[in-house]
């Protein structure tokens, strides 16, 4: 059986008619006004609407940011027929780590593969995110990626740890980083909106229900509907996903930052929010 390949090709920064519309100094001067350092943003419309980007490959740290193409790539897996959404896998004792909310994944529960494709987006869950390394692989994860999902600059690299120590992980090289900027997780969210890659709906429905609302949700106007995705380490403050307005619009807007994930500086994403819906 043949791999679907994802349907979209184009980039975050194709040919638009308003791309221009957000400037980049327009977009560094709300995050500045917002207090966002180290910012790296793409905004761009499915259908009509303003668009813009700002430094869309900038080299940060993508933290949990990164689950989302992991899902993305076992769903290709699924459609291949190389994985079986329902069969059941045992999580080890070595995959475990701390995270932010419990999860409820131990070591020796047996969990479907689908449940760890919600999980490790709708919760962030490392655990379950962990197991997906293992069972798709790292290099292989990485070749899907960038070969069929277009996603040109994300690499997995080493499983994910909730604080430190950094979980044992004897597969990692010792020096690559995980890798998936802005621009990519632009050209993966707007694939998943308009239902170009396979499991569309899976990755939708755990955007839709994503546990952590605290950053470029507070921003949004009474109507809008933000599926998305969060990420957050000490170096690193990101959010981005799927905005379908008020008015029925559809955008697709990913926001990295170089901050600390704080209260308080979580709580910066919001004015720029604002200032950007008050445009689109």
């Amino acid at each position: 059986m043949q791999v679907p390949t994802c349907r979209y090709v184009d980039r975050y920064n194709a040919p638009s008619t308003a791309m221009d519309a957000l400037d980049p100094e327009l977009l560094s001067a709300w995050a500045r006004e917002a207090g966002l350092t180290s910012p790296s943003v793409v905004v761009r419309a499915l259908d009509e609407g303003p668009s813009g980007t700002l430094d869309p490959e900038r080299a940060l740290y993508p933290a949990s940011m990164i689950k989302t193409p992991l899902v993305a790539c076992a769903l290709l897996e699924i459609a291949a027929g190389r994985l079986d959404p329902h069969a059941r896998v045992r999580v080890g004792a070595s995959n475990l780590t701390s995270q932010d909310a419990p999860s409820p994944l131990t070591a020796g529960y047996e969990a479907r593969i689908d449940e760890l494709c919600d999980l490790a987006i709708s919760r962030s869950d490392n655990v379950a995110t962990n197991v997906l390394f293992d069972l798709i692989g790292r290099e292989r994860a990485t070749e899907l990626a960038q070969q069929q999902l277009g996603l040109a600059h994300t690499v997995f690299a080493r499983k994910l740890s909730g604080s430190e120590p950094l979980i044992d992980d004897p597969g990692w090289d010792g020096f690559t980083r995980n890798a998936h900027p802005a621009g990519d997780a632009a050209t993966l969210f707007r694939a998943v909106a308009l239902d170009a890659i396979p499991g569309s709906d899976l990755i939708r429905g755990a955007l839709v229900r994503q546990y952590w609302n605290d950053k470029l949700s507070r921003g949004l106007r009474s109507g809008d509907r933000f599926a998305h995705k969060t990420g957050d380490t000490d170096d690193a403050d990101h959010d981005g996903g799927i905005l379908t307005t008020a008015e029925g619009r559809v955008y697709v807007i990913v926001v990295y930052t170089g901050l600390a994930s704080t209260d308080d500086n979580n709580a910066r994403f919001a004015p720029f929010m604002r200032a950007l819906r008050a445009r689109l």
